[in-house]
């Protein structure tokens, strides 16, 4: 089966391209089942129920999250009760939500595991050892287990991408907004990309007004973050994954962009 995996959703603009570009994509590459990380769908900054509403009636099928998931509180409202969202596993165990879920398309089921990294990042608890509690029960509900790694450091990310190669089908990161070019099958089965890079605006700072982002770094006061409007972008990866191993054959990079 084909599963699209889309980077960061960076405001108005990144659902406009998604909205845009989605129906082509999954026409081209035949794609079975959606994956996206909204932690900056609404306004740049966390994720409404309108907005989630918006994207799964794009053909999204789970939203993963990131260090943004708290960025709109009215997430607390729906996050407990709404399967298709997700946010990172390793978050303390007192916080609302789930960090993996199994959802079923045709006679397959298919686990989604959220995790953030520790470098460079606020305080969580280890990926490796929240990894490590779970897996054996995820393995027992799934046949094709994905992993959002929300991370800075892409050290960081491929020495968790080696540590669960054999294990899982795939460990794409997120965070980053900056597509890599390292897309590759790892030496067990595991697909790997460091990051899928974004969905928003061409031509701007990581999805931002460029201006304002420039000022934050020539003075040091925290201006505003504007999400940039315009001609937009969606990238992502989508992943051939063989339905009786649990294991990838291919791992391609999408990018696409429009007006």
């Amino acid at each position: 089966m084909n599963i699209l995996l889309l980077g960061d959703i960076v405001g108005r603009t990144g659902r406009k391209a998604i909205k845009n570009q989605l129906p082509e994509l999954i026409k081209e590459y035949r794609v079975d089942f959606i994956i996206a990380n909204g932690e900056n769908a609404a306004g740049g900054f966390g994720l409404t129920r309108q907005v989630a509403d918006d994207l799964f009636s794009y053909g999204i099928n789970v939203i993963t999250m990131g260090n943004h998931t708290w960025g709109n509180r009215s997430i607390l409202s729906f996050i407990n009760t709404d399967k298709r969202i997700i946010r990172p596993l390793n978050f303390t165990d007192n916080t609302p939500g789930k960090g993996w879920t199994v959802l079923k398309y045709r006679n397959i089921n298919i686990a989604i595991i959220n995790l953030i990294g520790q470098v460079f990042m606020n305080g969580s608890n280890s990926p490796f050892d929240e990894f490590d509690k779970n897996i054996l029960e995820i393995k027992e509900k799934s046949d094709i287990i994905i992993i959002d790694f929300h991370a800075e450091a892409t050290g960081e990310k491929l020495a968790f991408a080696n540590y669960v190669d054999g294990q899982v089908s795939a460990t794409v990161g997120t965070h980053t907004h900056v597509q890599t070019s390292d897309n590759m099958i790892l030496t067990n089965g595991t697909a790997y990309i460091s990051d899928l890079g974004m969905c928003g605006a061409l031509d701007s700072i990581l999805g931002m007004n460029k201006k304002n982002i420039i000022k934050r770094f020539r003075t040091q006061i925290p201006y505003k973050y504007i999400v940039e409007k315009g001609a937009c972008k969606l990238e992502g990866a989508v992943i051939n994954i063989d339905e009786m191993t649990g294991l990838s054959n291919q791992i391609m990079r999408i990018r696409v962009s429009n007006k």
